[in-house]
């Protein structure tokens, strides 16, 4: 399965933040917004990474996150200039899906949970149709709003309705099959000129292949698309792995666990942050990760 981080627009609500740099490229906490989305799809054992973005940020990227190597990833680039929809990049992305089941995240969304694994896993193994992942908001008439049955079915999906049916927002994430990139060009530009997710989602639901997960109470679903959300996110990312130890949306430390980069490729992430305290963690986590099965690896972070 391939994943696709929608990152592009202009972040007009952050000005004056956003004039020379693109949100997604803005820190929460000690990492940069965009490492959280790509943690998401990581957890999610999807390697192969399609980042859409303006053309005057790309490079910006590739100074942060090159193409992944580091973390055993291979991340591709696509442009979107004009912010036409969330499902053009399913249109955009057409040659990197190549006919394979996808997942698309909002590269300003962020998740934190327990089990929250293993629902992206679940959802990853549904290769007909589409997952939707939702939230309970007390300000539903924000976002595209999904009514369920008591048996937590979709039966309507509304985009930013003045009267939600429920308190159900649908968050940033979305699984689905190759059929979605046809289905994508079917649409018609909504009111505001864009191809709109939420028509997309409702073409999976009329033909009875659109599942929904819900996010539990305690579960954490986070945007930050004004100054308040985003200090709110840090904030909260702070309290977490300070509390904890452990920290969230750590790229290095899922690649060493899952064995997408060997001893000596993490050590080369730590080197490369040495003498920050996320390259302190680093180190923490190879000393209890190793022990003393290899004291030669073991001496080159002492």
């Amino acid at each position: 399965m391939k994943g696709i981080i929608l990152a592009g627009g202009t972040g007009t609500r952050l000005y004056p933040l956003t004039h020379a740099i693109n949100k997604h490229l803005l820190p929460i906490y000690d990492k940069p917004l965009i490492y959280y989305p790509i943690a998401t799809l990581m957890l999610a054992n999807i390697r192969e990474i399609l980042i859409i973005t303006r053309s005057e940020d790309v490079e910006l990227y590739k100074s942060v996150l090159g193409h992944g190597q580091q973390w055993g990833l291979k991340i591709d680039y696509a442009i979107q200039d004009q912010p036409r929809g969330i499902a053009e990049a399913v249109i955009i992305g057409e040659k990197f899906i190549n006919a394979e089941p996808f997942a698309l995240i909002l590269g300003d969304n962020l998740f934190f949970g327990h089990g929250f694994k293993s629902m992206l896993h679940e959802a990853s193994q549904n290769r007909q149709g589409a997952t939707i992942f939702c939230y309970w908001v007390v300000d539903p008439q924000r976002f595209g709003v999904a009514e369920l049955d008591k048996y937590n079915q979709v039966i309507s999906l509304e985009e930013k309705p003045q009267s939600p049916k429920s308190n159900y927002a649908v968050t940033g994430l979305y699984f689905y099959d190759a059929q979605a990139v046809e289905f994508a060009k079917q649409l018609k530009p909504s009111l505001r000129g864009e191809l709109e997710i939420t028509d997309l989602n409702r073409i999976y639901l009329e033909k009875g292949l659109l599942k929904s997960v819900n996010l539990h109470r305690g579960f954490a679903w986070l945007d930050t698309g004004t100054h308040e959300s985003l200090m709110d996110a840090g904030n909260y990312i702070a309290t977490i792995e300070k509390r904890q130890g452990l920290k969230v949306a750590c790229l290095e430390e899922i690649a060493w666990r899952n064995n997408w980069i060997t001893d000596m490729e993490f050590l080369s992430c730590y080197e490369n942050n040495k003498g920050s305290s996320y390259g302190s963690y680093l180190k923490q986590i190879f000393h209890i990760g190793k022990g003393s099965d290899d004291s030669s690896i073991i001496e080159k972070i002492a």
